[in-house]
């Protein structure tokens, strides 16, 4: 089990358990070699479904490149699973406190914060992880998000010291636009990896992206 690791940028790879396991596996070996820093469980499961089997079959291919694998939401499953090395949340949970003392381990936290600069002020007094901005662009799979201004996105890096992730419609094309209009430490990505050809390409093709951005800085 990976402890006392953290997330500070570059590629996080959120992966759908709804889609057929084998695929899902085959789809996620490639996209870590090309090294993928963080991979988050989407919290869309099939009615049924072996949460905790997913989990341990996701959690052996990342903790072979020392990445860490997060959950969307459901944290009591980091009870559960010895695997899982943090949670992610969509909004903040009204009794962190508790949830902390529940889990009874160090895990790694961090919150969608939309358009919301209180939820980056929260984030940062609650000593979170990161944070994550949803959506930047139109996306089928950023559907639930409103789209943030890039204004706010700068906003948020005055206001905290914290990761920056964006997400929603990224591609490596927009990522240097969007740099130029705000810094960010990394970009969340689904379909632009899972739904690709080939994932390794496609995961090299954002960190190139973020590189540049970083190097014209």
């Amino acid at each position: 089990m990976i402890s006392k690791i953290t997330i500070t940028g570059g590629v996080y790879l959120v992966v759908d358990p709804a889609m057929d396991r084998a695929l899902l596996l085959s789809k996620l070996t490639p996209a870590l070699e090309a090294g993928v820093k963080a991979v988050q469980l989407w919290n869309n499961w099939l009615p049924g479904a072996d949460k905790l089997s997913c989990i341990a079959d996701v959690a052996a291919l990342c903790q072979a490149k020392g990445v860490p694998v997060l959950i969307d939401n459901d944290w009591e499953l980091l009870v559960n699973s010895p695997y899982l090395n943090g949670v992610h949340f969509d909004s903040i949970p009204a009794n962190y406190k508790e949830i902390q003392k529940k889990i009874g381990r160090h895990f790694i936290a961090g919150i969608t914060c939309s358009g919301n600069l209180e939820v980056v002020q929260w984030a940062n007094e609650n000593n979170l992880d990161y944070i994550s901005f949803c959506a930047m662009f139109p996306s089928s799979s950023a559907g639930s998000c409103d789209i943030v201004m890039p204004a706010t996105v700068k906003e948020a890096g005055r206001l905290t010291d914290l990761p920056i992730f964006v997400s929603g419609g990224i591609t490596p094309d927009n990522i240097i636009s969007l740099q130029k209009l705000t810094p960010f430490d990394g970009v969340a990505v689904i379909s632009g990896i899972m739904s690709a050809n080939d994932p390794y390409e496609n995961v090299k093709l954002y960190e190139n992206a973020l590189s540049v951005t970083k190097h014209t800085s």
